[in-house]
Protein backbone atom coordinates (compact mmCIF):
# COMPACT_ATOMS: atom_id res chain seq x y z
CA UNK A 1 0.00 0.00 0.00
CA UNK A 2 1.40 3.40 -1.12
CA UNK A 3 0.58 6.62 0.42
CA UNK A 4 -1.59 7.81 -2.69
CA UNK A 5 -3.56 4.18 -2.26
CA UNK A 6 -3.73 4.54 1.33
CA UNK A 7 -6.90 5.27 2.69
CA UNK A 8 -7.35 7.10 5.99
CA UNK A 9 -9.82 6.58 8.81
CA UNK A 10 -10.44 9.55 10.55
CA UNK A 11 -13.14 8.50 12.65
CA UNK A 12 -16.04 5.45 13.11
CA UNK A 13 -19.35 5.18 14.41
CA UNK A 14 -20.01 1.52 14.93
CA UNK A 15 -22.91 0.42 16.44
CA UNK A 16 -22.26 0.17 19.47
CA UNK A 17 -23.16 2.59 21.38
CA UNK A 18 -22.39 6.39 21.75
CA UNK A 19 -18.19 6.28 21.47
CA UNK A 20 -15.73 7.77 23.82
CA UNK A 21 -13.45 10.62 21.10
CA UNK A 22 -9.93 10.59 22.39
CA UNK A 23 -7.67 12.38 19.93
CA UNK A 24 -7.19 9.57 18.43
CA UNK A 25 -9.02 6.79 19.79
CA UNK A 26 -12.65 5.61 19.30
CA UNK A 27 -13.47 3.65 22.38
CA UNK A 28 -16.51 1.35 22.93
CA UNK A 29 -18.27 -0.75 25.24
CA UNK A 30 -19.27 -4.59 24.40
CA UNK A 31 -20.90 -7.27 25.63
CA UNK A 32 -19.18 -10.59 24.45
CA UNK A 33 -20.29 -13.82 24.88
CA UNK A 34 -16.90 -15.69 25.32
CA UNK A 35 -15.10 -12.11 27.20
CA UNK A 36 -17.69 -10.83 28.83
CA UNK A 37 -18.38 -6.92 29.32
CA UNK A 38 -15.13 -5.48 26.96
CA UNK A 39 -14.19 -2.53 25.32
CA UNK A 40 -13.84 -2.15 21.82
CA UNK A 41 -10.48 0.48 20.93
CA UNK A 42 -10.38 1.79 17.25
CA UNK A 43 -7.31 3.81 16.44
CA UNK A 44 -7.86 5.85 13.95
CA UNK A 45 -5.41 8.06 11.50
CA UNK A 46 -6.40 11.33 13.42
CA UNK A 47 -3.31 13.03 14.63
CA UNK A 48 -2.61 15.98 17.37
CA UNK A 49 -0.30 18.64 17.92
CA UNK A 50 0.31 21.29 20.74
CA UNK A 51 -3.09 20.45 22.06
CA UNK A 52 -5.03 19.92 18.46
CA UNK A 53 -6.89 17.26 16.77
CA UNK A 54 -5.46 18.22 13.01
CA UNK A 55 -8.08 18.71 10.24
CA UNK A 56 -5.78 15.98 8.22
CA UNK A 57 -5.38 12.53 9.29
CA UNK A 58 -1.92 10.24 8.75
CA UNK A 59 -3.26 7.09 6.21
CA UNK A 60 -1.99 3.92 8.38
CA UNK A 61 -1.00 5.73 11.44
CA UNK A 62 -3.69 3.42 13.46
CA UNK A 63 -2.53 0.29 12.23
CA UNK A 64 0.97 1.16 13.08
CA UNK A 65 0.04 2.23 17.06
CA UNK A 66 -2.20 -1.08 17.56
CA UNK A 67 0.39 -3.60 15.69
CA UNK A 68 3.35 -2.21 17.48
CA UNK A 69 1.05 -2.21 21.05
CA UNK A 70 0.15 -5.93 20.21
CA UNK A 71 3.71 -6.36 19.82
CA UNK A 72 4.60 -4.94 23.21
CA UNK A 73 1.86 -6.82 25.07
CA UNK A 74 2.94 -10.55 23.23
CA UNK A 75 6.28 -9.43 24.55
CA UNK A 76 5.42 -8.18 27.60
CA UNK A 77 2.94 -11.04 28.86
CA UNK A 78 6.23 -13.50 28.04
CA UNK A 79 9.23 -14.32 29.97
CA UNK A 80 10.11 -15.01 33.52
CA UNK A 81 8.05 -11.87 35.13
CA UNK A 82 4.83 -11.73 32.82
CA UNK A 83 3.04 -8.06 33.05
CA UNK A 84 -0.83 -8.47 33.32
CA UNK A 85 -2.49 -6.45 30.43
CA UNK A 86 -5.53 -5.69 29.05
CA UNK A 87 -5.58 -6.77 24.82
CA UNK A 88 -7.41 -10.34 24.48
CA UNK A 89 -7.46 -9.96 20.69
CA UNK A 90 -7.03 -8.04 17.52
CA UNK A 91 -8.48 -10.49 15.32
CA UNK A 92 -11.78 -8.40 14.55
CA UNK A 93 -13.19 -12.27 13.62
CA UNK A 94 -13.10 -12.62 17.32
CA UNK A 95 -14.95 -9.59 18.47
CA UNK A 96 -18.66 -10.98 18.27
CA UNK A 97 -19.38 -7.64 16.76
CA UNK A 98 -22.59 -6.80 14.76
CA UNK A 99 -23.01 -8.68 11.21
CA UNK A 100 -23.61 -5.36 9.80
CA UNK A 101 -19.92 -3.49 10.83
CA UNK A 102 -17.92 -3.86 7.41
CA UNK A 103 -14.86 -4.83 8.90
CA UNK A 104 -12.15 -3.91 6.45
CA UNK A 105 -11.93 -0.50 7.67
CA UNK A 106 -11.36 -1.40 10.93
CA UNK A 107 -9.16 -4.26 10.78
CA UNK A 108 -5.72 -3.96 12.02
CA UNK A 109 -6.67 -0.85 13.84
CA UNK A 110 -8.84 -2.48 16.63
CA UNK A 111 -8.16 -4.30 20.07
CA UNK A 112 -10.70 -5.98 22.48
CA UNK A 113 -9.72 -5.35 25.92
CA UNK A 114 -10.41 -6.02 29.42
CA UNK A 115 -12.10 -2.98 31.04
CA UNK A 116 -10.54 -1.78 33.65
CA UNK A 117 -11.09 1.38 35.74
CA UNK A 118 -8.28 3.86 34.94
CA UNK A 119 -5.63 5.18 37.41
CA UNK A 120 -5.94 8.90 37.19
CA UNK A 121 -1.94 9.74 36.39
CA UNK A 122 0.21 9.09 33.80
CA UNK A 123 3.42 6.92 34.36
CA UNK A 124 6.39 8.14 33.00
CA UNK A 125 9.49 7.00 32.71
CA UNK A 126 12.35 8.80 31.02
CA UNK A 127 15.64 7.32 30.70
CA UNK A 128 17.47 10.28 28.71
CA UNK A 129 17.16 13.91 28.83
CA UNK A 130 15.22 15.57 26.25
CA UNK A 131 11.86 17.61 26.84
CA UNK A 132 10.55 19.50 29.17
CA UNK A 133 13.05 17.07 31.74
CA UNK A 134 15.75 19.08 29.84
CA UNK A 135 14.40 22.34 29.89
CA UNK A 136 13.96 21.79 34.41
CA UNK A 137 17.08 20.37 34.55
CA UNK A 138 18.91 23.12 32.96
CA UNK A 139 17.29 25.54 35.61
CA UNK A 140 17.31 23.83 38.27
CA UNK A 141 19.78 20.40 38.15
CA UNK A 142 16.49 18.16 38.38
CA UNK A 143 13.84 16.68 36.83
CA UNK A 144 10.53 16.32 38.19
CA UNK A 145 11.97 17.31 41.63
CA UNK A 146 14.47 14.20 41.20
CA UNK A 147 17.96 15.46 41.66
CA UNK A 148 20.21 14.52 38.68
CA UNK A 149 23.64 14.60 38.33
CA UNK A 150 25.85 18.06 37.37
CA UNK A 151 27.30 18.35 34.05
CA UNK A 152 24.33 16.20 31.54
CA UNK A 153 23.82 17.41 28.45
CA UNK A 154 20.95 17.27 25.81
CA UNK A 155 20.18 13.51 25.00
CA UNK A 156 22.48 12.89 27.41
CA UNK A 157 21.27 9.10 29.13
CA UNK A 158 20.58 9.20 32.52
CA UNK A 159 22.44 7.26 35.62
CA UNK A 160 19.44 4.86 35.75
CA UNK A 161 16.12 5.36 34.82
CA UNK A 162 13.47 7.93 36.57
CA UNK A 163 9.88 7.61 37.23
CA UNK A 164 7.79 11.33 37.00
CA UNK A 165 3.77 10.91 37.43
CA UNK A 166 1.71 13.64 36.23
CA UNK A 167 -2.25 14.12 36.27
CA UNK A 168 -4.12 13.06 33.18
CA UNK A 169 -5.75 16.16 31.90
CA UNK A 170 -8.80 16.10 29.98
CA UNK A 171 -7.93 18.68 27.18
CA UNK A 172 -4.28 20.67 27.55
CA UNK A 173 -1.18 19.04 28.65
CA UNK A 174 -0.83 16.69 31.71
CA UNK A 175 1.09 18.38 34.95
CA UNK A 176 4.06 17.19 36.59
CA UNK A 177 3.70 16.03 39.76
CA UNK A 178 5.98 15.04 42.72
CA UNK A 179 6.01 11.06 43.31
CA UNK A 180 4.72 12.22 47.08
CA UNK A 181 1.49 13.91 45.22
CA UNK A 182 0.79 10.46 43.44
CA UNK A 183 0.76 8.40 46.72
CA UNK A 184 -1.09 11.00 48.59
CA UNK A 185 -3.54 10.79 45.96
CA UNK A 186 -3.84 6.93 44.97
CA UNK A 187 -2.00 5.37 48.12
CA UNK A 188 1.63 4.72 48.82
CA UNK A 189 1.45 1.07 48.41
CA UNK A 190 -0.27 1.30 44.76
CA UNK A 191 1.77 4.42 43.91
CA UNK A 192 5.06 1.97 44.75
CA UNK A 193 3.85 -0.86 42.76
CA UNK A 194 2.64 1.76 39.74
CA UNK A 195 6.49 3.02 40.01
CA UNK A 196 8.01 -0.28 40.04
CA UNK A 197 6.05 -1.93 37.48
CA UNK A 198 6.60 1.39 35.08
CA UNK A 199 10.17 0.78 35.13
CA UNK A 200 10.56 -2.73 34.77
CA UNK A 201 8.12 -2.45 31.43
CA UNK A 202 10.64 0.55 30.34
CA UNK A 203 13.92 -1.49 31.04
CA UNK A 204 12.25 -4.18 29.00
CA UNK A 205 11.36 -2.06 26.13
CA UNK A 206 14.86 -0.09 26.28
CA UNK A 207 16.67 -3.19 25.83
CA UNK A 208 14.20 -4.71 22.86
CA UNK A 209 14.51 -0.99 21.45
CA UNK A 210 18.27 -0.93 21.83
CA UNK A 211 18.95 -4.36 19.91
CA UNK A 212 16.64 -2.87 17.10
CA UNK A 213 19.07 0.15 16.84
CA UNK A 214 16.50 2.72 19.12
CA UNK A 215 16.63 4.74 21.89
CA UNK A 216 13.85 4.75 24.10
CA UNK A 217 14.33 8.05 25.87
CA UNK A 218 10.92 8.43 27.61
CA UNK A 219 7.72 6.88 27.53
CA UNK A 220 4.29 7.13 29.45
CA UNK A 221 2.31 4.34 30.41
CA UNK A 222 -1.40 3.77 31.77
CA UNK A 223 -2.53 1.04 34.19
CA UNK A 224 -6.23 -0.02 35.30
CA UNK A 225 -7.82 -2.09 38.34
CA UNK A 226 -10.49 -4.31 36.91
CA UNK A 227 -13.47 -4.54 39.07
CA UNK A 228 -11.64 -7.66 40.36
CA UNK A 229 -8.66 -5.55 41.40
CA UNK A 230 -6.03 -6.66 39.32
CA UNK A 231 -3.58 -4.67 38.33
CA UNK A 232 -3.46 -3.95 34.43
CA UNK A 233 -0.98 -2.26 31.59
CA UNK A 234 -3.77 -0.13 29.33
CA UNK A 235 -4.13 1.58 26.31
CA UNK A 236 -1.43 1.32 24.31
CA UNK A 237 2.04 0.60 25.13
CA UNK A 238 5.66 1.50 23.47
CA UNK A 239 4.46 3.57 20.22
CA UNK A 240 5.29 6.31 18.81
CA UNK A 241 2.67 8.59 20.46
CA UNK A 242 3.44 7.40 24.19
CA UNK A 243 7.23 7.73 23.45
CA UNK A 244 10.18 9.12 22.35
CA UNK A 245 12.20 7.04 20.40
CA UNK A 246 15.46 8.13 18.86
CA UNK A 247 17.85 6.30 16.55
CA UNK A 248 20.44 5.56 17.90
CA UNK A 249 23.07 6.20 15.38
CA UNK A 250 21.87 9.84 15.79
CA UNK A 251 22.13 10.08 19.22
CA UNK A 252 25.00 11.82 21.29
CA UNK A 253 26.22 14.05 23.87
CA UNK A 254 24.60 17.54 23.40
CA UNK A 255 22.06 16.47 20.57
CA UNK A 256 18.43 15.69 20.94
CA UNK A 257 17.54 13.51 17.52
CA UNK A 258 14.70 14.03 15.68
CA UNK A 259 12.05 11.29 17.02
CA UNK A 260 10.00 8.38 14.98
CA UNK A 261 6.67 10.63 15.46
CA UNK A 262 5.26 13.47 14.20
CA UNK A 263 8.14 16.05 14.10
CA UNK A 264 7.60 16.43 10.26
CA UNK A 265 3.88 17.74 11.39
CA UNK A 266 5.02 19.64 14.23
CA UNK A 267 8.11 21.56 12.35
CA UNK A 268 5.88 22.36 9.36
CA UNK A 269 3.09 23.78 12.02
CA UNK A 270 6.25 25.76 13.95
CA UNK A 271 6.94 27.31 10.85
CA UNK A 272 2.92 27.74 9.12
CA UNK A 273 2.54 30.73 10.52
CA UNK A 274 -0.24 28.90 13.03
CA UNK A 275 -1.46 31.01 16.08
CA UNK A 276 -1.98 27.94 17.82
CA UNK A 277 -5.34 29.92 19.32
CA UNK A 278 -7.69 28.54 16.10
CA UNK A 279 -8.06 25.61 14.67
CA UNK A 280 -5.19 24.32 12.87
CA UNK A 281 -4.24 24.48 8.64
CA UNK A 282 -4.41 21.13 6.37
CA UNK A 283 -1.40 19.12 6.17
CA UNK A 284 0.56 19.67 2.64
CA UNK A 285 0.95 15.96 1.24
CA UNK A 286 4.74 16.05 1.71
CA UNK A 287 4.13 16.46 5.24
CA UNK A 288 1.56 13.47 5.44
CA UNK A 289 3.62 11.11 3.36
CA UNK A 290 6.86 11.32 5.27
CA UNK A 291 5.18 11.32 9.03
CA UNK A 292 3.28 8.19 7.79
CA UNK A 293 6.69 6.72 6.30
CA UNK A 294 8.25 7.59 10.01
CA UNK A 295 5.86 5.40 11.96
CA UNK A 296 5.68 2.55 9.43
CA UNK A 297 9.60 2.89 9.64
CA UNK A 298 9.44 2.24 13.74
CA UNK A 299 6.88 -0.46 13.40
CA UNK A 300 9.23 -2.43 11.00
CA UNK A 301 12.20 -2.08 13.21
CA UNK A 302 10.54 -2.75 16.53
CA UNK A 303 8.49 -5.57 15.24
CA UNK A 304 10.15 -6.97 12.42
CA UNK A 305 7.42 -6.27 10.10
CA UNK A 306 4.58 -3.71 8.58
CA UNK A 307 1.16 -3.28 10.24
CA UNK A 308 -1.50 -5.54 9.32
CA UNK A 309 -2.94 -4.62 5.64
CA UNK A 310 0.13 -2.56 5.01
CA UNK A 311 2.45 -3.85 1.82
Amino acid sequence: MTPSTAVAVATTDLPLGPPLRGKVRDCYRHRTNRFGDTLVIVSTDRISAFDWILPTPIPDKGRVLTAISQFWFDLLASGPAPMAHHLLTTDVEAMELPKEIDLEPIRGRTMLVRRADVIPFECVVRGALAGSGLVEYRRSGSVCGVPLPPGLAAGDPLPEPIFTPATKAASGHDENVAFATMAAAVGVELAETLRTRSLAVYRRGAEHAAACGIVLADTKFEWGRTPAGDLLLIDEVLTPDSSRFWPAAAAGRGRVPESFDKQFVRDWLEQSGWDKASPPPPLPADVVARTREKYLEACRLLTGHLPTGVT
